[in-house]
């Protein structure tokens, strides 16, 4: 075996095929119950908690292995006070012409709207940049693949991984994004790819009425 190479063994086991089905029926009951959650509150989270979670966002799998990401935790009032507020400039915008009749419609049955209180409330937020290419220590470029496949990915990870331990989110993405890079003082090879809220859902949150496709729906056999 080559150098570069090292044995894979699986943490997890099982001893027949009852027991994986068990396991996987629990676990489909326990992601079936995640929902975006707009009502948060303002409950304090272990900072080891979202670091964790930060480390399972970024164990995800990517193009040739480049990681195109970088997670921005925001926990400052004063950060957080200047993110809501350009989020809302610009949602405000989308409300009022950028979003067409159609979309707003759709929109209807989730009660949203340009404000996001959950931004300043949440005592977390992460907000996920995608990095185009990468930058050495001379300014070189170099090239990363599949950059928002591979962005989105660690995005699955960290909201299964959020739910999971018993926090909620949602993704939101205030568009246009350019203002979180400004205002974060990221790089110009980093592009704001989501805004995750993160913490505990409020006592008096409520989630929509809706229902997820059947797995006749979505499951293809061949």
């Amino acid at each position: 075996m080559s150098e570069e190479f090292v044995p894979y063994t699986h943490p997890i086991t099982f001893s027949n095929d009852e027991t994986q089905i068990e396991a996987s029926t629990s676990l489909n009951q326990t992601m079936q119950s995640r929902r975006s959650v707009r009502t948060f509150s303002d409950k304090p989270i272990p900072r080891e908690v979202i670091d964790n979670l930060v480390r399972i966002a970024a164990s995800a799998p990517s193009g040739a292995h480049k990681q195109p990401w970088t997670f921005a935790v925001v926990s400052t009032a004063a950060y957080k006070a200047q993110i809501r507020e350009a989020a809302e400039k610009e949602e405000y915008i989308n409300y009022h012409g950028r979003m067409s009749d159609d979309w707003l419609n759709d929109l209807k049955k989730f009660g949203t709207n340009w404000q996001k209180e959950f931004i300043t409330t949440a005592p977390y937020t992460i907000i996920v940049f995608k990095k185009s290419y990468d930058l050495n220590a001379i300014g070189d470029k170099a090239k990363n693949y599949y950059v928002n496949e591979s962005v989105g990915i660690a995005c699955g990870f960290l909201l299964s991984a959020i739910h999971q331990l018993g926090l909620v989110s949602l993704t939101h993405t205030p568009s246009p994004m350019n203002f979180l890079a400004e205002l974060l003082e990221r790089p110009t090879n980093e592009k704001a790819f989501l805004l995750m809220p993160v913490g505990y859902a409020a006592d008096s949150a409520v989630v929509p009425s809706i229902d997820r496709k059947p797995l006749s729906e979505v499951l293809l056999n061949y």
